[in-house]
């Protein structure tokens, strides 16, 4: 749930690091090689005030992973992806995100490990902070490109990398995402990238990152966040600034703070963010760069020109496997307010069922915006 994330330094070396087993040969290598993957099973709602449909898509993600041979490795991913039984509104309502029929090789890269650095090279799912994949939806976007990790320096993630292609979740056509010059977001020709990541200071993790989209923008990242604990109690302050440069000479920002309180079971979070009035924000390429501390769960957008947003929410740990969360959300714009309640849970099954989780997404949008959504996610991950 968006109550409870991972530190962003701790999502990138687990989703960028390769197996450790050090092969002899190139042959034991590929024989020491790991499968692994998620059977998906989705069901949407959606009103978007003068319409309303509904959709199942189903999904499979195959990965197979080498084992390390002279630091090389190699990795590739498979995603599939069939809405059966989707009707003409269906078609037209998930058209950017869940319609996307077929079958796509979403990773195939060559990795490099030395000591404290990581190379990899080819098309990857991506987690920095302003390039990102994002898997909220049955296929995960990707990136074809280049990537290097190091964490010589101290409790220190320096990331670069360069993109030239971005694979969407959908075709807009019925087909599932293609490999194309667009950039999540900002059509251009690719785009360079920089990050680092610190936690020297116990509790405190800083993020400054810089992304530069050739001949389209230059955007840029910096984020304070602590957080401190005492017996049963926690508590969290944060503070967020994105800056983006239009090529077209606008420049505008976003600045956001964000407070955190955890009694028990128990956590509490209430959120602020004001933009420019001179244009909307761009948080980064790919939809897993949307930082936004006052997002609401699915719906709403605080990167608009001149739009100030507030979020309150809280949520509570049934048992360690089970959460349910409720959060409200204003966004206030010039000339219009809008409002997003929504309702998560999730459930992650142990036993013979461990790696079959359930997801629960509501929201409702008010004042002068009118509409509805559900999700239901089922995932099995092998």
């Amino acid at each position: 749930m968006k109550l409870a994330k991972l530190s962003l330094a701790a999502i990138v070396v687990a989703g960028l690091a390769t197996s450790s087993f050090a092969a002899d040969t190139l042959a034991d290598a590929f024989k020491a090689g790991k499968v692994s993957g998620a059977l998906q099973g989705y069901y949407w709602t959606r009103d978007n005030g003068t319409t309303d449909a509904d959709i199942f898509t189903s999904g499979l993600d195959l990965s197979y992973e080498t084992g390390k041979f002279y630091g090389f490795a190699f990795k590739a991913t498979f995603q599939g992806t069939s809405s059966p039984f989707a009707d003409t509104d269906a078609k037209a309502m998930f058209a950017g995100d869940e319609y996307g029929s077929g079958a796509q090789l979403s990773e195939a890269y060559i990795s490099y490990s030395m000591k404290n650095t990581t190379v990899l090279v080819g098309r990857m799912y991506l987690d920095t902070p302003l390039v990102a994949s994002s898997g909220s939806r049955v296929t995960k976007q990707a990136f074809e490109g280049a990537a290097i990790i190091n964490t010589d320096v101290p409790n220190t993630t320096l990331i670069a990398g360069y993109v030239d292609k971005f694979q969407a979740r959908t075709d807009g056509l019925g087909g599932i995402g293609e490999f194309s010059k667009y950039s999540g977001g900002l059509a251009g020709e690719g785009a360079y990238t920089l990050a680092a990541i610190n936690k020297s200071i116990a509790g405190l993790t800083l993020t400054g990152a810089y992304a530069d989209v050739i001949d389209v923008a230059q955007v840029a990242y910096a984020e304070a966040a602590y957080e401190g604990k005492a017996s049963s109690f926690s508590y969290g302050v944060a503070a967020q600034y994105y800056y983006t440069d239009y090529d077209g000479g606008v420049d505008t920002n976003l600045f956001g703070l964000k407070a955190t309180i955890g009694v028990g079971d128990f956590s509490f979070v209430a959120a602020y963010s004001k933009t420019d009035d001179a244009a909307g924000v761009t948080p980064g390429l790919g939809g897993g760069a949307d930082l936004a501390y006052t997002g609401s769960p699915l719906n709403s957008d605080s990167y608009r020109i001149d739009t100030e947003a507030y979020k309150i929410g809280a949520s509570y740990a049934i048992m360690k496997n089970a959460n349910v969360g409720l959060s409200y959300t204003v966004n206030e714009l010039t000339a219009t307010e809008e409002s997003y309640t929504a309702l998560e849970a999730d459930y992650a099954f142990e036993g013979a069922l461990k790696g079959l989780s359930v997801a629960f997404t509501y929201e409702d949008q008010g004042k002068d915006v009118d509409g509805s959504e559900m999700r239901l996610n089922l995932n099995y991950k092998f």
